[in-house]
């Protein structure tokens, strides 16, 4: 119930501080009517691949500032109209859907913001941005990454579980997360045989914990089966499990940021964070099976 209350609590404040965005819209001065249009199909990421791992991302909304005033929230791809007239600041932030859920779209705090510094807006034009780019902030840790690459995983089993995660075979498979870095991916079979899967992350990890620290743990995902993400924790010798997401069955690969920051801020004492995952084979079916990539933790 405890667990519950948290996560209820941190989406109202996340829903909270979206209105109070809202709210602050910028204000344009002046009689004009008419406006121009801005029109952005997508935003990629940019990433240096031996320090910050792929650049696979998920951005799903701009949030969108005139001279430093809130313009709007828009899902990608957008077209919307911008009242303002000659040269502007315009300033473009990457929005996510944080644990994936579409009622908590925030900005996401690690990919920086695309600016223009003065940006000409024309009265009844479109300025036609196409696919802009953004990078993580300089100033950021990566405590864990795991992208399948190499044949040395960095996953430990647990006693209850009946089957390991094991690499993509063979290099290329259609099945794995391909791109430019990437020609593997982790996969879990679940069978009747073998239907439990139980695994935890090799190392354990030191996480920023001053009230309000945000870390993120990134990961892109496919599964015909329910997937549990879980925090491990030492508190005083005792190890204790948070569960923190479901990922539910998704055929097609999909990009998770799940926010870690509340529950280690909750529990200052914890030491020896690990990230847990569990699957199990449901009764009515004989096979399963559960795919993972790109997978990182992220603090600043």
């Amino acid at each position: 119930m405890k667990l519950f209350l948290r996560h209820r609590l941190l989406a109202v404040v996340l829903i909270l501080f979206s209105l109070l965005l809202w709210q602050s819209c910028y204000k344009f001065s002046g009689n004009q009517t008419i406006p121009a249009y801005l029109s952005i199909d997508s935003i990629a990421v940019d990433t240096y691949y031996p320090e910050e791992g792929t650049n696979s991302s998920q951005i799903a909304d701009v949030w969108v500032y005139v001279d430093d005033g809130l313009l709007g929230v828009f899902e990608l791809p957008a077209l919307f109209p911008v009242l303002a007239e000659g040269k502007h600041k315009l300033e473009i932030r990457p929005g996510i859907k944080l644990n994936g859920i579409s009622s908590t779209r925030v900005p996401y705090p690690f990919y920086q913001p695309i600016i223009y510094d003065e940006m000409e807006f024309v009265p009844e034009n479109t300025i036609k941005l196409g696919t802009i780019t953004t990078t993580y902030y300089a100033d950021l840790s990566f405590q864990w990454m795991e992208d399948f690459e190499q044949p040395d995983l960095s996953f430990d089993k647990l006693s209850s579980s009946d089957t390991i995660i094991e690499r993509t075979m063979p290099e290329n498979n259609p099945i794995a997360f391909l791109s430019e870095n990437s020609r593997y991916s982790g996969i879990i079979h679940l069978t009747t045989d073998r239907p439990k899967y139980s695994e935890m992350s090799f190392g354990s990890f030191a996480m920023p914990s001053a009230q309000g620290a945000v870390v993120v743990l990134e990961m892109d995902f496919k599964t015909d089966v329910a997937v549990q993400v879980g925090l491990l924790m030492r508190i005083y010798n005792e190890f204790t499990e948070i569960p923190l997401v479901f990922l539910n069955e998704n055929s097609e690969w999909t990009k998770i940021y799940i926010n870690l920051g509340p529950n280690i801020s909750l529990n200052p004492n914890a030491t020896d964070y690990k990230i847990i995952f569990g699957a199990g084979l449901p009764a009515d079916m004989s096979t399963g099976e559960v795919l993972f990539d790109n997978i990182k933790i992220v603090s600043r």
